[in-house]
């Protein structure tokens, strides 16, 4: 019996309004996409489309048939490469219907062979580390309040959005109810480069540990500036999209973010990080508003990262799959008990 293949789209409620310098998302729009061999397994892969990055929900329902007609007639989950360029021969954009598929095929073919996908890989389960959980922009009051509600269920790695005229008072807020976390902050290309320098200067006696994106993507220049004057870390994800970025954004920043949902699937995300690499970058794995049908994918490249923030699951109100666990944030890929990524629809 030859692969069959479905997908259907979710609507997520979010715990919370999440909103960021662009605005303000209340729910997770997603599509997931199942394969099944001829013995039953199923491979499970999901969608997060980013409207900023040109895709939507019906932009990937919109090119899913094509993409797993690909899947259909090359017939064999373990021809990842095949498919891959096939799926890239047709459709050229759309990476996050891209990469639901790469995720399902990936997570079947280690369904097939009985081991977890880190193991498909060769990466050592020990040798992971903590997701970072996001406070989005609200008032002040309403952030705090997030802060303590996320300190209560364990994280100690937090990103705090900015972007705002009250960027200042909103770092100096996190910092009264949690004084010992890690902390990131992300502007999502709100500041103009001078803004970003006297800003940055001013949150560096915060005790952050990196600014990510404080200018907008289409300012490499503007970027470069702020690196050099930055007396923090910078990262780059609105900057660092493709393959392509890497070496465009190597002088420019400190830290590439990734997503898989930016680069369309698992092996071009694994070529994004040795290139990060072999370019003195150290290498960020975001996520987009996700359930665990494309997070638990992404948990197994843990081993390869600096910083993890894969919390798009631990954002919804419920996620209908399952996923690695990730008990006070840390990702737990030792404890996994199942074969693939481990996304299991409940």
């Amino acid at each position: 019996m030859p692969l069959e293949t479905s997908f259907q789209r979710r609507s997520l409620p979010l715990e919370y309004p999440f909103t960021i310098a662009r605005g303000t998302e209340t729910e997770a729009e997603v599509v997931t996409v199942h394969i099944e061999d001829e013995d039953g397994r199923v491979g499970i892969g999901g969608a997060g489309p980013s409207p900023h990055y040109g895709e939507t929900p019906a932009t990937v329902e919109a090119v899913l048939p094509d993409l797993l007609a690909v899947v259909e007639d090359v017939d064999d989950p373990h021809s990842l490469a095949r498919i891959e360029r096939r799926m890239r021969e047709t459709i050229e954009r759309n990476p996050a219907a891209r990469c639901a598929v790469s995720i399902a095929l990936h997570d079947l073919v280690a369904k097939r062979l009985d081991v977890p996908l880190f193991r498909y890989w060769g990466l050592d389960p020990a040798d992971t580390l903590e997701t970072s959980y996001t406070i989005g922009i609200d008032d002040i009051e309403t952030m705090r309040e997030k802060t303590e509600t996320a300190l209560e269920r364990g994280h100690d790695v937090l990103k705090v959005k900015l972007g705002t005229d009250r960027d200042i008072e909103i770092v100096r807020a996190i910092r009264s109810v949690a004084p010992d976390v890690r902390l990131f902050v992300d502007a999502n290309e709100a500041w103009s480069p001078r803004e970003a320098v006297a800003k940055i200067d001013r949150l560096a006696e915060f005790d952050l540990e990196f600014v990510e994106q404080p200018v907008p993507a289409g300012n490499p220049e503007g970027l470069r500036f702020v690196t050099e004057r930055s007396a923090l870390p910078i990262a780059a994800d609105e900057s660092c999209v493709t393959l392509e970025d890497i070496p465009q954004i190597a002088d420019r920043c400190d830290i590439a973010n990734l997503k898989l949902m930016k680069c369309g699937g698992l092996r071009e995300a694994m070529r994004m990080i040795h290139t990060a690499r072999a370019h003195g970058l150290e290498v960020m794995l975001g996520c987009m508003s996700e359930s665990n049908a494309s997070i638990a994918a992404a948990a197994h490249l843990a081993p390869l990262l600096d910083y993890a923030d894969l919390d798009g699951s631990l954002l919804l109100d419920r996620d209908p799959y399952d996923g690695v666990a990730m008990p006070d944030g840390r990702i737990d890929l030792a404890g996994l008990d199942r074969s693939g990524t481990g996304a299991t629809l409940e």
